[in-house]
């Protein structure tokens, strides 16, 4: 492998782990308090009580399987687009809270970290994405589950160039 695809399979495998980071840490920082989660769901208005309660309660354990599906390298492309979704509705649900006025944490980190919805969590929100995004676009699976298993190539190493060779 020509060492420009060396370098760019490394980076590939550093930003699946950063995508992975992301998704991980929003899980794991909403669990401690799962029990206030459910109302902060609602005050988005877009979901009815019957559905946000278990979507809350759900959410941060979903996130946490994107972030160790990608983190694995399992199913890198369909994880990523999960991720991908997830965000956009994220991005929908701020943007519509703050198009109506309606103030409120975001919600997006648990306690961990604590930030009006606005411009700000928007631009913010959608440059974590970008690593998630990234992966749907060009799996990387240097050390991944999907190379090892499944005789995956990885595509962010190629950059999508045909005649690549797996990593």
């Amino acid at each position: 492998m020509p060492r420009s695809r060396e370098l760019l399979s490394w980076a590939g495998l550093v930003v699946r782990v950063a995508a992975a980071g992301v998704w991980l840490f929003a899980g794991a920082a909403k669990i401690p308090q799962i029990g206030d989660f459910p109302a902060l769901v609602e005050r988005y208005g877009i979901l009815p009580h019957v559905l946000a309660v278990p979507f809350a309660y759900l959410l941060p354990f979903l996130e946490i399987g994107v972030g160790l599906y990608l983190l694995l390298g399992l199913f890198v492309r369909g994880t990523a687009l999960v991720g991908t979704l997830l965000f956009a509705a994220f991005l929908t649900a701020q943007a519509q809270a703050w198009a109506r006025g309606i103030p409120l944490d975001c919600g997006c980190f648990g306690a961990a970290v604590r930030s009006t919805v606005g411009p700000l969590t928007l631009l913010r929100d959608f440059g974590l994405g970008i690593p998630t995004f990234a992966m749907v676009a060009l799996p990387a699976r240097r050390y991944s589950l999907d190379t090892r298993l499944f005789g995956a190539e990885d595509r962010f190493g190629t950059l999508g160039l045909a005649g690549s060779s797996r990593s």
